[in-house]
This record gives structure tokens, sequence and C-alpha cells, in this order.
């Protein structure tokens, strides 16, 4: 059992403990969908429910793997239950909102990949969290996620009206940008302890 705080836990996950950030987990759609505001953001929200249920779910699938001794098989099981929230939030978004369903594309079926989402599956269960820090720290996940989403998606925006030399347009500006998001976010080691 772990004795860290659940407001220590929500602050640093956003913070210094980002995934994106300080981890470098869910690269793809950092850098697939942050185009544009408009589609960061609700990627970023999908992202988190995806990490709320499935981080959820993990905390009382692991009881029982534990109480069976079936730990070996936690992977597997997480990702299936990824898979199903993904399903779940994809049938949502095509029904409710069509044209950001067209948008996402092909990344909001990745989210069932995106590494983040099973990271903390598996670090909230390896911490041996209460079901109040594991919900912390999955709404913590998913806000950072949100959060670096949306920063690099501003900045990429502003980048569009500046004029950039051709040699770092693209891709190689996209990961300067990501690495100076991510310097700037070590500034906050010192909040809650750091990671």
């Amino acid at each position: 059992m772990n004795n860290d705080s659940v407001a220590n836990i929500l602050l640093t996950t956003i913070l210094p403990g980002n995934f994106v950030l300080a981890m470098f987990l869910g690269m793809c759609p950092f850098l697939g969908v942050s185009q544009k505001l408009s589609t960061a953001f609700p990627m970023g929200i999908a992202t988190a429910f995806v990490i709320l249920v499935s981080s959820v779910s993990a905390y009382f699938l692991n009881m029982v793997l534990v109480h069976f001794h079936l730990e070996f098989l936690s992977v597997i099981t997480f990702i299936t239950v990824i898979a199903c929230a993904v399903q779940l939030v994809e049938m949502f978004v095509k029904k409710t909102f069509p044209e950001l369903f067209r948008q996402l594309g092909i990344y909001l079926p990745l989210i069932t990949t995106n590494c983040a989402v099973l990271g903390v599956a598996l670090f909230q269960t390896a911490r041996q969290y209460s079901f109040a820090q594991s919900l912390a720290y999955s709404i913590g996940g998913g806000l950072g996620f949100t959060l670096a989403l949306v920063l690099m998606a501003g900045v990429r925006e502003r980048m569009q009206l500046s004029n950039v030399p051709t040699l770092v347009q693209g891709a190689a500006l996209s990961v300067v940008i990501g690495g100076l998001l991510s310097l700037s976010f070590m500034g906050f080691s010192g909040i809650g302890g750091g990671e």
C-alpha cells in the first residue's frame, strides 16, 4: 500500500510526472493529432476517458488476478479492457460528432495502442495504489495527456503564422517543440516530490 496523498498523486501526475512530457509515453498522438486545437482537445478528452475507465477496471481486475495468482495475465487483460473502452468511445464519437470522428481519423482507434493508457494501468497496479489513489492517478494521467496535447497544438498553430526556416519545418520542428515543452515541465519536478 502506497501512502501518497490523493492530491499529491493528482498534481504530480499532471505536471512533473506527465506521461507524455516526462515519461515519453503516448508520443504518436502527441505528434500526430496536435496540429490543431480543434482536434487536440477532443482527442485528449477521449484518451483521458479511456485512461479513467481502463485504470478503474485494471484496479478491480488486478485484485482478481492477484487472488488467483494470475498476475502474469495482467498485460493482456488490461489491453482487452482498453480495447473495449476505445470501442465505446469510438461508437459515441462516430454517432454524436461525425465531423470530429472524420478529423481524428485513424488516431481514435489507435488509442488502443497508446502506451500511456496501458502505462497508467500498469504503473498504478505496480505501485499498489488504493482505489482513491488509482482514481487520482488515472484522472491526473488523463488531464496531463490532454494538457500536453493542447499545449503542443497551441504552439504548432502559432508556428504556422511564423516564418519558420524550411530546414526545420514539419516533423523536425514538432520534435524541437516537444523537447522544449518537456524541458519546461522539468521545472515542476519539485512539486509533490516529483517522480
